[in-house]
């Protein structure tokens, strides 16, 4: 009798599945597959996008001031040193428009490109790969809040300058389109260069490279640079704004003209985006 009670026992104890243990492995495994599973869906681009900008704008507010008012202060500079050899007319116009976008690219090229600089270096990135956000929402809003900070003092010069050189200030509205699509692509570039350089004091080289090429081909006038020369400037994503912002100025705006060039710099907007969203998801899964 008592070794088939203990045959009986050893049968009953034998069917019974190891996965039901409480403290198995199997259980806890499918415990936390079950728990992988519940999470939520990752978030959509513009509530990202959205959380991201608020973050950064409200991060950055009080360290960027002093920055922007150093931006400002610059432009305004150069301006009253060109007034010496600039009277007016067209030379006039674009020293004032290119005065005017190098705060955009002060900021949205310049700090930019040494902000990812060194999130990339310190490892700020893993956090932000953490985040169920996607990396564009990452990348549009930083762009977008180093971006606004420009939008004071980019007002601010473009009324000096039209006051210091005599120009009509009817069609400043314009700067409601010029900052943002000029921000855009200056923004994405300085996004891309920080990311992509292999070092922060490189990624600080690269936004100072870009902000001394958008002075030098912004400001002077095209029309007294050589030829290569144009054509470099052909290529900086800010002289179209700068031609938008300009041609604003005449007795007559062919606005034709204005809108072709604020479209090829919402084009090139797009592209410099672009390339820094890749060049995000590339360094941040390294």
């Amino acid at each position: 009798m008592g070794d088939s009670r203990s045959e009986g026992e050893q049968l009953d104890v034998s069917v019974v599945p190891a996965e039901v243990l409480p403290g198995s492995a199997l259980a806890v495994e499918e415990r936390v597959e079950r728990g992988a599973a519940e999470l939520g869906p990752r978030a959509r681009l513009w509530p990202a996008l959205c959380a991201v900008y608020r973050a950064q704008l409200s991060r950055a507010r009080v360290a960027r001031i002093p920055l922007l008012f150093v931006a400002t202060f610059q432009s305004i500079g150069i301006m009253i040193l060109m007034r010496g050899v600039v009277d007016g007319g067209a030379e006039a116009r674009a020293v004032v428009a290119g005065s005017s976008v190098l705060v955009v690219a002060f900021v949205a090229l310049n700090l930019l490109a040494q902000y990812f600089g060194q999130l990339r270096s310190s490892g700020g990135l893993d956090h932000y790969a953490t985040l169920p956000v996607p990396p564009a929402a990452v990348v549009l809003g930083a762009a977008g809040a180093y971006a606004s900070f420009t939008v004071p003092g980019t007002v601010v010069t473009a009324v000096f300058g039209c006051v210091l050189f005599g120009l009509p200030l009817a069609h400043l509205w314009v700067l409601a389109a010029v900052i943002p699509l000029a921000g855009a692509a200056l923004a994405g570039l300085g996004a891309a260069l920080g990311l992509l350089a292999p070092r922060p004091e490189l990624a600080t080289v690269l936004g100072q490279l870009g902000m001394s090429a958008a002075l030098l081909l912004g400001v002077l006038p095209a029309d007294r640079m050589p030829g290569f020369i144009q054509f470099a400037r052909d290529l900086l994503p800010s002289t179209y704004g700068v031609e938008a912002f300009a041609r604003t100025f005449g007795p007559n705006p062919d606005w034709a003209f204005v809108l072709r060039d604020l479209a090829v710099c919402a084009g090139v907007g797009v592209v410099s985006l672009a390339v820094a969203t890749w060049a995000y998801r590339r360094a941040a899964v390294r």
